[in-house]
C-alpha cells in the first residue's frame, strides 16, 4: 500500500524574500547617499591685469558705491531701481546706445546692484560694456 504523505502547511508567511528585498534596498540607499558636508568656501576675488583701454571722451560710467546706490556721469539718483538708473543712463546718453559704458563698483558693494547696471545697459541697446577694474599692483602699495 502507499501511503500518502501529508503536507504540514505551517499557516505562516515566509519572510526570506522579504528579508532579503529589504537588505538589497537598504545597500542600494546607503550607495547612492551622498553626504554632503555644510562648509563656507573662502574666496579670493580675482584682480584683473592688462593694458589700459583708449579712454574716449564721450563715456557713460556708472559707479556703484558700497551701500548699492547708483552715480551716473557723476549725477546721483535719488531712486535705486533699474527704471531710475535705466532713465538716468537714457538721458546722460542723448538716446545714443553707441556710447561706451564703463561700469566702476565699488569692491563691497552687493553684486545684485553691479548686475542690475549691466542688465539696464542691456536693455538699452548699450553693446560696448566695460567694467573697471584696478591694478594688482597699485591697490598693494596703497594699503
Amino acid at each position: 500500500m502507499k501511503f500518502k504523505r501529508q503536507r504540514v502547511d505551517d499557516g505562516g508567511v515566509n519572510l526570506t524574500p522579504l528579508i532579503d528585498v529589504v537588505f538589497l534596498l537598504l545597500i542600494f540607499f546607503m550607495v547612492s547617499t551622498t553626504f554632503t558636508k555644510e562648509s563656507r568656501l573662502k574666496l579670493e576675488l580675482p584682480t584683473a591685469r592688462g593694458e589700459a583701454a583708449l579712454q574716449e571722451n564721450n563715456v557713460l560710467e556708472v559707479v556703484v558705491d558700497a551701500t548699492g546706490h547708483y552715480r551716473v556721469n557723476e549725477r546721483t539718483l535719488a531712486v535705486h531701481t533699474l527704471d531710475a538708473l535705466m532713465t538716468a543712463m537714457r538721458d546722460a546718453a542723448a538716446n545714443n546706445s553707441d556710447v561706451p559704458v564703463v561700469i566702476t563698483a565699488d569692491a563691497k558693494s552687493p553684486h545684485q546692484s553691479v548686475i542690475t547696471a549691466m542688465d539696464a545697459a542691456g536693455r538699452l541697446g548699450f553693446a560696448k560694456l566695460s567694467l573697471s577694474t584696478q591694478d594688482p599692483e597699485m591697490t598693494s602699495v596703497d594699503q
